[in-house]
Formats: structure tokens, C-alpha cells, sequence
């Protein structure tokens, strides 16, 4: 009776055992959530999608072969600033003063060229007049008006603008005439360590003029203005020409061809004379070397009175062959 009595519990522990046993797997495979597919972390990169090829795609075109012909541009060219307009001056004639260097002013007249840049000439009068002895002469370099236009002081055949020789066609030069001191109307008295300094300070002042290059400068004068030319010649003066020197301005002529030689590069100086008119003779066959050249014509003409159709050369086409072999 006892023993059934442990057996049937024992039975019973057992059964409890196994049911406990049995909740326990059920709970626990009911609490697992079903496996599921692993998600794209920063850490995972996520594996490209890449689409599956159809008939419709056309195949990809190879890039052509690099040749040496350049490809053009597609963006705007950038704006390129429009050169500035050269300014042309009038070509009127522009009186002007300046100073020499102890404090005399002068007084002048500026022709323009018909360019900008353009070498500028200095013309020099004599003793008998003053600047109005270029008046036809000056617009006659400057190219640019009508000569006939212009009222003659005089007769003289420097005046006469009917025979002077044609200057080229596009050949303009700058051309400034002044007044030596004490001389207007004609040189009241010989001034010759003032003239020295009104010629330099005349040949400084052309440098300053607008529209002129000052490293193109010649001069050409008669008689005081045929010394000034010579002794005003400095830097940025490339020719001179003299008619009838005289060694006038206190200064030797031949000792200022001589230094214009030695300049860098060499000055030519070009000198006439009538063998009559025995100074400025003797003054033109003083100098020499071998940028020097002098005529001596026939006759005793002095000064502008050498400038006239019949002379032989021409003197008015030997300043235009002087100047166009110095610019």
C-alpha cells in the first residue's frame, strides 16, 4: 500500500516535470522573432543596384581619338578694351611762351603735325627779321594746310610758296618758330650771349610741345639762327642744317659740328654759303668729319636769301633730304 502510494507520486513529479519542460521550449519559440534579411548600416556599404541590359540600349560610344587641332572655345571671349583714339590736333598755328634760362621769355608759334609721336623741326631766324621769316615755310613742313591760303609778309622767295618742293605725301612734321630777344621786327642789336641761351631753351621747349616725340628733334636756322641751330643741339636732337654760320653765338662753328660728332649716335650738320659772303664761307669750310657736308654756292647770299627756285641744289630740298635721312 505504501509503496503504490511513492509511485504514483513519483508518476506525478514526472509528469509535472515534462509539462514544465514543455511550456518552457513553447514560450521560448514563440518569443524568438523569425529571422530577417541583414540591413544596409554606415558601417555595410550597400551593394549598387545595377540594372540588367536590354535590346533598347544603345552601346556606349568610344571617346574619339585626341588629334593636334584645337578645340574651340565655348565660353565668351572676354571684352577687349577698345584702343584709346590718337588725338589729332588743329592744325592751326598755337602762339606759345617759354622761358630761356636766365628768365627771358620768348615768344613762339607751334604747328602741329598730323600725327602723334612726329619729330618736330625748330626753325631759327636771322638778324634782319624774326619768326614771321618761316611763315610760309613752317606750314610748308607741317603738310597739313593749303599754302595759297596763307597771307605772304613779303615778296621774297621764301615767301612765295608756288615753287617750294613738294613734301611727301603722309610726311608731317612738327615745326616750332620763335623770336630771338630784342629782335622783333628785326634785331635791334646784337645780343649774342642771350641768343646762345634762346636757342637752347627753344630747342628744350620743342621737346615739351604735345604731340611731339622729343627724342626726334632738328633744327635749321640762318645766319645767328644757322650758329643757334648748331649750338642748341643737344639730346634728342638728331640733325642740324646752317645757312650761312658765322660762329656768331660767342661759340667756334667747326668746335660744334665737331662736338655734335662725338655725340651717341653722331649729329649730321649739313652747312651752305655763298663764296661771296666771305664769313660764313671760311665758317662752313672750318669743320669737317665724316657726318659733315657742306655746299658753298655761287654769289654772296646770306641767310634765307640762299633759299630761292634757282639755286643749285635747292636748298629747300636739301632740308627735306636732310631731315628725311635723320628720321
Amino acid at each position: 500500500m505504501e509503496t503504490n502510494r511513492r509511485l504514483s507520486r513519483v508518476l506525478f513529479l514526472v509528469v509535472v516535470v515534462c509539462m514544465v519542460a514543455i511550456i518552457t521550449v513553447s514560450g521560448c519559440a514563440q518569443s524568438s522573432p523569425p529571422p530577417t534579411a541583414p540591413t544596409a548600416s554606415a558601417s555595410t556599404p550597400a551593394a549598387p543596384t545595377v540594372a540588367p541590359p536590354t535590346e533598347s540600349s544603345a552601346p556606349t560610344e568610344q571617346p574619339p581619338e585626341p588629334t593636334n587641332s584645337p578645340v574651340p572655345s565655348t565660353e565668351a571671349p572676354a571684352d577687349t578694351p577698345a584702343a584709346e583714339p590718337v588725338a589729332v590736333m588743329s592744325p592751326d598755328p598755337q602762339s606759345v611762351e617759354f622761358e630761356a634760362e636766365d628768365g627771358q621769355v620768348l615768344s613762339g608759334t607751334y604747328y602741329p603735325a598730323a600725327e602723334d609721336a612726329a619729330p618736330c623741326v625748330v626753325l631759327l631766324h636771322w638778324a634782319p627779321g624774326d619768326q614771321t621769316v618761316w611763315a610760309l615755310i613752317a606750314p610748308w613742313l607741317q603738310n597739313r594746310v593749303d599754302l595759297a591760303g596763307i597771307a605772304a609778309p613779303s615778296d621774297a622767295p621764301w615767301h612765295d610758296s608756288s615753287w617750294f618742293p613738294a613734301v611727301p605725301e603722309g610726311e608731317s612734321y612738327a615745326v616750332l618758330t620763335f623770336t630771338f630777344r630784342g629782335c622783333e621786327g628785326g634785331c635791334q642789336e646784337f645780343a649774342r650771349e642771350g641768343w646762345l641761351l634762346d636757342a637752347q631753351a627753344a630747342v628744350d621747349f620743342a621737346k615739351t610741345l604735345p604731340g611731339v616725340d622729343p627724342r626726334r628733334i632738328a633744327t635749321v636756322g640762318a645766319s645767328i639762327g644757322a650758329d643757334g641751330a648748331v649750338n642748341g643741339c643737344a639730346e634728342g636732337c638728331l640733325g642740324v642744317f646752317s645757312l650761312s654760320p658765322g660762329s656768331y653765338l660767342t661759340r667756334d662753328y667747326a668746335a660744334e659740328v665737331t662736338r655734335l660728332a662725338s655725340m651717341s649716335p653722331a649729329v649730321p650738320a649739313k652747312c651752305i654759303a655763298a663764296e661771296g659772303d666771305q664769313a660764313s664761307a671760311a665758317a662752313c669750310e672750318s669743320a669737317s668729319g665724316d657726318t659733315y657736308e657742306m655746299v658753298i654756292y655761287p654769289g654772296d647770299d646770306h641767310g634765307v636769301e640762299l633759299i630761292r627756285p634757282d639755286a643749285d641744289p635747292e636748298v629747300l630740298q636739301s632740308i627735306l633730304d636732310l631731315l628725311a635721312r635723320v628720321f
